[in-house]
């Protein structure tokens, strides 16, 4: 079920996939996110809590300058510049991070990267601009993949979902980039019912016979709000961790989440157990 030995150099570290989870920190740089935004629109608090993050045991973080929130405002590709890169500017200087940025537009990724981000966090998968496969072949930068669509309809879902993802491999591979730095992500959350979430996490394995490194990112989503019947974003940790503990157990290789301690103490623990069993 597990990628064995999948190696991936991503600026100066090797990741060694299969072998441990990795946690990727959620570091919103925007005033409307649905969990925390305005909390880290100053430059210093941002880098003060991407560090709390990486001594809670993030490897990774993902810095987003637009809320992708349902119902979120578009905005400048000269504001997002503005709001992300002092942030990744900053974490460069000041720590070992691997740096992801959130975004769908090519120009944002080139500023973020010349800004010394590492990763392509693409919500549409590569799908939403030709451009960005151009960028991120010329810079031999990793992409993670995401399934997303307008509106909820399915007739097949995980058969439409791995069929997007494998269309965005295909444009990936033939735009240049590398095999190697592909990840993908079922795009939990977005273009889906709550049901249709939980199917999704119910079969996240499927994702994983797609043969890459895959990343699951539920934190504090409305789905768990819904089962718990919790309303306040923040209050739905002990939720996230389940659906961590629940990704680990069908082979998933990064976790993105708010909450790094608690989600990356679950997986150290089931990581012991699942890796252990699975060899």
């Amino acid at each position: 079920m597990n990628i064995k030995d999948y190696k991936m150099m991503i600026g100066q570290k090797e990741i060694c996939f299969g072998k441990q989870t990795y946690i990727m920190g959620i570091l919103n740089v925007t005033p409307d996110s649905f969990s925390d935004g305005g909390d880290y629109t100053d430059t210093d608090k941002a880098v003060e809590h991407a560090k709390d993050m990486l001594h809670d045991g993030a490897v990774m973080i993902d810095v987003g300058g637009e809320s992708t929130r349902p119902g979120y405002t578009l905005i400048s590709e000269e504001e997002e510049i503005r709001r992300i890169s002092p942030v990744i500017r900053r974490l460069r200087e000041e720590t070992d991070a691997i740096i992801s940025v959130d975004t769908y537009k090519p120009k944002v990724a080139v500023a973020a990267i010349d800004s010394g981000a590492h990763i392509i966090n693409d919500i549409w998968g590569l799908q939403s601009d030709p451009e960005m496969i151009r960028v991120a072949a010329k810079y031999q930068v990793p992409v993670i993949i995401m399934h997303n669509q307008d509106g909820t309809f399915y007739k097949d879902l995980m058969g439409e979902i791995k069929a997007f993802l494998v269309q965005s491999i295909d444009i990936a591979l033939k735009g240049g980039l590398k095999n190697e730095n592909i990840i993908l992500d079922p795009g939990v959350g977005f273009g889906k019912t709550m049901e249709q979430n939980m199917e999704v996490m119910a079969n996240l394995d499927q994702i994983r016979e797609l043969g890459y490194p895959v990343l699951l990112g539920t934190s504090r989503k409305r789905m768990i709000g819904s089962i718990l019947g919790l309303n306040e974003p923040k209050l739905r940790v002990n939720g996230t961790v389940a659906t961590t503990v629940m990704g680990i157990m069908q082979g998933i290789d990064i976790v993105r989440v708010h909450d790094v301690r608690e989600n990356a103490e679950a997986a150290k623990i089931t990581d012991a157990i699942m890796r252990n069993l699975n060899g």
